[in-house]
């Protein structure tokens, strides 16, 4: 029988935590409730950081944290700061005791970590005004007269793209520390600060166990905002609002979560494997202590049995820094579904290799599936030990780059995704099988032959091999690709110097001297066939059915109320263009890992099924979408 235990504004900590006599804090619950017990939160803003998390035993015996029906609860790790004094024209200043922070003040801690390339002397400490956050700014000098910016540079890129956040880029702050007291200086434009609400960050996360191994956790049904979040590469600490503690099986539904600094959700590794050492000691590079990181986690308690297996699903996740979903380890054999996820790092206060709306290492038969993704710096990032991972049915909108899978070698598979950004694809990768997609957007096709990076037994976590990314092992079938204007590789020609089978692959390379130097020389055969490319995007030179058409679909991604919907022109023949319903039978298999595309549990996966579930059969006409017709369409292809 469950136990619920209530806590409410009105409540006492001293209280039994009955719905009559209900406790203050979340915190204290948590110390309360017992494997199988439910913390009900009634509404109300709560200001405070849930640590001391008992573990939950098994699935009917979870330990669940719920907003109470209808009511609408908030979790931040803000404070209200109040007093502010007019310094001179529209900037006012406050004067804090360190007090309010007790041992951990974000404004006293910079931004650091692995792979952070530019960190434009950032803290962890955030302002925000009617809960949007401010810009913080070195230096007095810069809250005067600061500019408005209406474009921004894209590190990845090297364009100037435009700026989401025009409207409040002249809204500055800048914090002076001292030993009793922090002052913090804000231009707040035309607001006068005591009329309105005025928010710092003080506390590094919302949910995060003390202990690690804090199992079969639910968290539902809240907004949580403001926390202090440091930046989380893939050797450190990883750390978010919502912070699993390197665990297994928590569920984190129907939650809106915003203005994390970094990271929302982490999902990924603790601090026994390492804690950024390349940026501490300077000794080796982030690369070989990542290994080391693997290898650590390996010999210490990184299994199934014991990591990852989290489901993230039905939750809205916005203006963060750096990600909404990051993981690397704990986020393996993981469920990500049906999450609405946009600003993410295009607010660009600082920038590293880790920003993307997801970023997961070693995701390990993760599913991520069914997620609107867009206005973020970089859509998904797929990176190290992408296998058995599955990508599928998202859409990807208004990013300036939208799916990224680096230094994997698969098995791993992309299907029924819409892509739309002029730089949609990054594949630094093999082993991939893209199916049923539709491409509006740049590929742009890398070897990776400086860098080896774990292979492991199919479904586990034991290390099976090391390889380098040699490119090309992927297959493409029954993908629409649309070009645009001035943007060039749109479109499967970046294959044409690679082989097209296993055999005609293994005959190049008996012709070579040496050992793995043979293997360097030739391109891995690729497996492209039954492609439609539109608005001179450009098919691969021997693929032997395609159908191509100089012709514009005019797609577009539009947003009605609650409903999104995918508007696509197409010309009649393509509807005589029939691709073959796939499944893991007729997917060649992976050349490195020798594993086949399947399901988590080593099953059969047949891809009869389109982004909006229609059955496909094998008269179904390609790509993600089965219920077109000639000319104008507009489909609903995903609801809020």
């Amino acid at each position: 029988m469950t136990n619920y235990i209530h806590v409410a504004k009105i409540g006492s900590d001293q209280a039994n935590g009955s719905e009559q006599a209900p406790l203050l804090t979340i915190d204290k619950a948590a110390t309360v409730a017992q494997p199988g017990d439910t913390v009900i939160v009634h509404e109300g803003t709560y200001r405070e950081e849930i640590k001391h998390i008992n573990t939950g035993l098994s699935e009917t015996r979870r330990i669940t944290f719920e907003a109470a029906q209808d009511e609408h609860v908030i979790i931040k790790g803000s404070e209200i700061i109040t007093g502010w004094q007019k310094n001179e024209d529209n900037i006012w200043k406050v004067e804090i005791d360190n007090k309010l922070f007790k041992d951990f003040n974000p404004f006293d801690i910079k931004l650091f970590g692995d792979w952070l390339v530019v960190d434009n002397d950032k803290s962890l400490g955030q302002v925000y005004l009617n809960n949007q956050s401010l810009f913080e700014v070195n230096a007095y000098d810069k809250l005067i007269n600061p500019e408005t910016i209406n474009e921004t540079l894209d590190h990845w890129t090297n364009k100037q793209v435009p700026y989401d956040y025009e409207d409040i880029s002249n809204y500055v702050w800048y914090a002076q520390v001292e030993q009793q007291t922090t002052t913090i200086y804000a231009n707040f434009q035309d607001y006068n600060p005591n009329n309105e609400t005025i928010e710092i960050n003080v506390r590094a996360n919302v949910f995060r166990p003390v202990k690690t191994h804090t199992n079969y956790i639910t968290i539902r049904n809240f907004e949580i905002a403001h926390a202090a979040t440091q930046w989380s590469p893939p050797t450190a600490a990883q750390t978010g609002m919502i912070d699993t503690h390197w665990s297994k099986k928590w569920i984190i539904e129907d939650n809106i979560m915003h203005n994390a600094l970094c990271s929302a959700i982490a999902i990924g590794k603790e601090i026994s494997t390492g804690d950024n050492l390349t940026s501490y000691r300077k000794d080796k590079p982030g690369y070989q202590y990542q290994i080391e990181t693997v290898f650590n986690a390996v010999n210490s308690d990184w299994n199934k049995e014991t990591i990852g297996s989290h489901i993230i699903r039905n939750n809205k996740i916005h203006d963060c820094g750096q990600n909404a979903i990051v993981g690397h380890l704990g986020s393996a054999f993981s469920e990500i579904y049906h999450n609405h996820i946009y600003n993410i790092g295009n607010k660009r206060e600082f920038f590293g290799h880790e920003i993307a709306g997801i970023k997961l290492h070693a995701a390990i038969d993760t599913q991520v599936y069914n997620n609107y993704v867009h206005h973020c710096s970089l859509g998904m990032w797929f990176d190290w030990q992408t296998q058995g991972t599955r990508i599928s049915k998202n859409i990807f909108n208004e990013n300036t780059r939208d799916l990224f899978v680096e230094v994997s070698s698969g098995p791993y598979i992309v299907d029924n995704n819409i892509l739309t950004a002029d730089y949609a694809l990054d594949n630094h990768a093999q082993g991939g099988a893209y199916i049923n997609n539709i491409i509006n957007g740049e590929i742009v096709h890398r070897l990776m032959l400086d860098r080896a990076t774990p292979y492991h037994v199919p479904h586990s976590t034991l290390v099976a091999g090391f390889a380098p990314v040699y490119g090309g092992d992927d297959r493409f079938y029954n993908n629409i690709f649309i070009g645009k204007p001035d943007i060039s590789n749109i479109g499967t020609d970046i294959y044409n110097a690679y082989t097209t089978s296993l055999e005609t692959y293994k005959a190049a390379v008996a012709q070579e001297e040496g050992d793995h130097e043979a293997y360097h020389k030739i391109k891995q055969p690729v497996f492209i066939d039954d492609n439609a490319y539109f608005n001179q995007a450009n098919h691969f030179n021997r693929e032997q059915h395609y159908y191509k058409e100089d012709f514009n679909p005019q797609l577009s991604i539009v947003d009605e109320d609650n409903d999104i919907y995918l508007n696509i022109t197409l010309p009649s023949d393509f509807f005589k263009v029939k691709g073959k319903v796939h499944n893991t039978t007729t997917l060649p298999k992976v050349r490195l890992v020798d594993a086949n595309f399947e399901n988590p549990e080593g099953d059969t996966i047949t891809f009869d099924a389109d982004l909006n579930d229609e059955i496909r059969d094998e008269d179904s006409i390609i790509g993600p979408l089965q219920k077109l017709n000639v000319g104008n369409n507009k489909v609903k292809i995903w609801t809020k």
